[in-house]
């Protein structure tokens, strides 16, 4: 037991009894087999708080104060009562009331055991953490060829380096060997109540370790665990859960019957309502509920508390809501269950939507309620995608969330920010919509949907660089080029149904306005955090190459160039282990941000056509920013007047009054005046650097 857990447990120093001790305790029906292993607190000893127990091999017990302990409606004495300890260590004003058997364990200050049958660790205890290449956590795919070792501080940027790479061989075993390396050092010795935690009518805790202030109330079964839990970040476990193999994060509620085993969480989540957890890791904010996740590896800020929903062998980007009835990755199409879904930030699958292995979607993909009969490999970011079973074709409208529903778009990173509760940033994330993932999807996309578009128009016989550039151009002329026209996309669906594309020129004119918005934030951003902004700053890091490889990595966008160093890095030594690893994410999460404006000045020059940036194109930018802003406005009121303008909303209702005291009003909404007071903002800001740039 290291020093930092002695301090914790007692002030110490111990003493062996007193003949009048050990006295007094049997007088108290308690029972030792060897008083003489029992040590107790040289300062505060109270015998007759010690009653009906019995005690085996080596026991400490720190001080018992005459005080009492409180979780809610109930209060202990401190002290130790009716209970079986063998091999403990009990620290200074602990209450511990009825446990049935008390086993190899640090029970540190301020603890409270009650009614509790067995909590025991055994001498070769692994704590929820992989020892040998048997304790995997096959994420990603059913195969287990995807499989990572589990560790205490694991997060998803780890899970993903360690699962994606799979044809690194090398990565892959240097990975193994620190993962191992580390958990072997730190496996067996005794279990952990940490200072102030709370276990309460429990069943079973065996190999557990609890962090500081950690809540186990009414749990059937917890085994082979680490809970990370602190006084700023407590763990609160609950209602009849089961948890087992797993490493449990800080500040997690996790209660209603759930099931969970051979997985990780990250900070802040909750699992309730039945869900059934097995072989995944869940990021930070997340919350899962009432379905089913399988073999999945899910990045910060997923939501997925409906009914009867299911996901199998998926790696979802985060952010993403998942609808109730959804059964994604339920159908293999391959010999062997080893069929994966990858989704990118904030994907929207719809009510009762069925999804085949494999598939991909881009960041924002919308999912029409619908059983998709063949896999997909949607690269249109920001798309409604809807299988159209009456003239038997997919449509896909690209652009959609920004045409049509620019509130849950603009909601998006505000909901998920103030949802962020972690008090330690353990994970880096990206919360703003348009950042290099996303963006550089839209950039990819206005290329795809030139080269469909010159391919429908002309054939596909010509070259596709000149497809594409007719196609750019037809769409660049609006709408009217292209009436009666359908651009067909090939390569979307594994059918040999038509995939038609919706709106194209519309959804090309939003692409490149998202690009503006994109350059812009960014712009002003820089602007208003360096002192030595100036534009010839800007039109340096517009040039040269843009950096078109990003990877979410976990919830923090990389460029690829800075994964494949991290990666060989890894490999050589120079990280030596997880700490260096997670050292390296944070240095790079430092200079994201000129990452993130190199990025969008890169895209923004490509959109434009500038060969740099000067005075007159920033501002230029700076008035389309002024038009996209108030558009972004509108589209935001707007589309939520679209519920209180559908008549069919007021059937439910006597009249308006009745209507307006429960569903309110567009007025009424904060989100919306919030966003009011932010394009003000924004607007001001704009025109306060067009008056310096004038």
């Amino acid at each position: 037991m290291d020093m930092e857990m002695d301090k914790s447990v007692s002030a110490g120093p111990w003493r062996s009894l007193s003949a009048a001790e050990i006295e007094a305790l049997e007088a108290g029906g308690n029972s030792c087999r060897d008083w003489s292993l029992l040590r107790v607190s040289g300062q505060e000893f109270r015998p007759e708080r010690v009653r009906g127990c019995s005690f085996s091999g080596t026991v400490r017990i720190g001080r018992i104060p005459d005080s009492s302990l409180e979780y809610g409606p109930l209060r202990l004495p401190a002290g130790i009562y009716g209970s079986y300890i063998d091999s403990c260590d009990i620290g200074d004003g602990c209450a511990v009331h009825n446990v049935g058997l008390l086993g190899r364990y640090v029970v540190c200050r301020g603890s409270m055991l009650f009614n509790v049958q067995q909590m025991t660790a055994s001498p070769d205890a692994a704590f929820g953490c992989a020892v040998d290449r048997e304790g995997a956590i096959a994420v990603m795919n059913e195969s287990g060829r995807r499989s990572v070792l589990p560790f205490v501080g694991m997060n998803t940027a780890d899970a993903y380096l360690w699962g994606k790479y799979r044809d690194d061989a090398a990565l892959q075993e240097r990975l193994a060997v620190m993962t191992l390396d580390e958990n072997r050092r730190t496996a067996g010795g005794r279990g952990l109540a940490g200072e102030g935690c709370i276990v309460k009518n429990t069943v079973l805790v065996e190999d557990v370790r609890l962090g500081a202030g950690c809540v186990v109330d009414g749990a059937q079964r917890l085994r082979n665990l680490t809970v990370c839990s602190s006084a700023d970040e407590p763990t609160h476990i609950e209602g009849a859960a089961m948890l087992e193999d797993g490493i449990v994060g800080y500040g997690n509620h996790i209660y209603d019957g759930c099931t969970a085993r051979r997985f990780v969480t990250g900070s802040n989540c909750t699992l309730k309502s039945g869900l059934r957890l097995y072989d995944s890791i869940a990021g930070d904010n997340s919350t899962l509920a009432c379905g089913e996740v399988v073999c999945s590896l899910i990045f910060p800020a997923h939501e997925q508390h409906h009914n009867s929903s299911f996901l199998i062998a998926a790696c979802v980007g985060g952010q993403s809501n998942i609808a109730s009835g959804a059964t994604l990755g339920s159908n293999h199409n391959s010999r062997a269950s080893d069929g994966e879904l990858v989704a990118g930030r904030g994907f929207w699958p719809g009510l009762c939507t069925s999804v085949k292995h494999s598939s991909s979607f881009a960041s924002y993909t919308l999912l029409v309620k619908g059983a998709f009969p063949a896999e997909l490999d949607v690269r249109l970011p920001f798309s409604l995608v809807a299988d159209n079973e009456k003239e038997g074709v997919l449509e896909i409208m690209p652009a959609y969330w920004w045409m049509y529903n620019q509130y849950a778009l603009a909601r998006n990173a505000s909901k998920y920010r103030s949802r962020d509760r972690r008090v330690t940033i353990r994970q880096n994330i990206e919360f703003d919509t348009y950042a290099p993932d996303s963006m550089e999807e839209v950039m990819q996309a206005r290329r795809l949907l030139a080269l469909w578009t010159g391919m429908s128009v002309h054939g596909s016989g010509a070259g596709s660089e000149s497809l594409e550039e007719e196609g750019a151009a037809l769409l660049s002329a609006g709408p009217a080029a292209l009436a009666g026209t359908e651009i067909t996309a090939p390569g979307v669906e594994n059918s040999r149904r038509k995939v038609r594309i919706l709106k194209a020129a519309q959804a090309y004119a939003a692409y490149s306005d998202m690009i503006r918005h994109y350059a812009v934030q960014q712009v002003l951003e820089y602007f208003g955090s360096d002192p030595h902004a100036c534009v010839e700053s800007l039109n340096l890091m517009a040039s040269g190459p843009r950096d078109t490889e990003w990877v979410n990595l976990g919830g923090q966008l990389v460029r690829g160039c800075d994964v494949g160093q991290l990666r060989s890095d890894i490999v050589s030594g120079k990280l030596p282990g997880w700490d260096a690893v997670h050292g390296r994410y944070d240095g790079l999460f430092r200079r994201y941000p000129e990452d993130r404006l190199r990025h969008a000045l890169h895209c923004l020059v490509s959109v434009e056509g500038w060969t740099g940036i000067g005075a007159q194109q920033l501002l230029h930018l700076l008035s389309e920013e002024e038009r996209i802003c108030r558009g972004i406005l509108d589209g935001v009121v707007s589309s939520r007047e679209k519920d209180f303008g559908n008549p069919f909303r007021r059937a439910t209702f006597r009249n308006c009054s009745e209507m307006d005291a429960v569903a309110g009003s567009p007025g009424d909404d904060g989100f919306i005046r919030q966003v009011k007071e932010d394009t003000a903002a924004v607007l001001e800001r704009i025109a306060r650097l067009k008056s310096v740039l004038s």
